[in-house]
């Protein structure tokens, strides 16, 4: 079953709502009206609510047009792009345990991004094979019924 985005997020939706509405509840609630007494800002509340529907369809397009493995290794290049910003803007300390981990991870990025290519050079090697193989027996087919055959040629002298 394929589904379109929209159409995702008109049953994925109901579901969310039900199993966030509870710890929302008792985790937030309490939170919001103790900040801003009991009124909550509903500029910042749709505007949020905008934002969040626009990154879930955005997710569910790369993942219908790509795969769930390209969203995560994805979000591992996101990942390093905080980083690198939080490291570089911010001046947050940056451990060599890190920097083997964000290594490993960007070893991984890479294979993956290899394996990719070559599977798709693959494909498109077979698809060619293919086709050659389509036109040439094309051609054998057209060259039969062009040439006379020998041995029927025979048999009528």
């Amino acid at each position: 079953m394929s589904l379109n985005p929209i159409t995702s997020l008109y049953y994925i939706a109901p579901c969310c709502l039900a199993f966030l509405t509870m710890p929302w509840y008792f985790v937030e609630l309490p939170r919001l009206r103790a900040a801003a007494g009991g009124r909550p800002d509903v500029f910042v509340f749709w505007t949020n609510s905008l934002c969040a529907f626009a990154l879930t369809l955005a997710v569910f397009l790369l993942v219908g047009k790509t795969s769930a493995l390209t969203m995560n290794v994805a979000g591992v290049v996101k990942d390093w792009l905080l980083i690198a910003f939080s490291w570089t803007v911010i001046k947050d300390t940056v451990t060599p345990v890190n920097l083997i981990g964000y290594g490993i991870a960007f070893l991984g990025v890479a294979y993956y991004n290899h394996a990719k290519l070559q599977g798709l050079r693959a494909k498109e090697a077979e698809r060619k094979a293919a086709s050659m193989a389509t036109v040439k027996e094309s051609d054998a087919e057209a060259g039969a019924r062009l040439l006379p055959e020998k041995d029927s040629g025979r048999q009528k002298n």
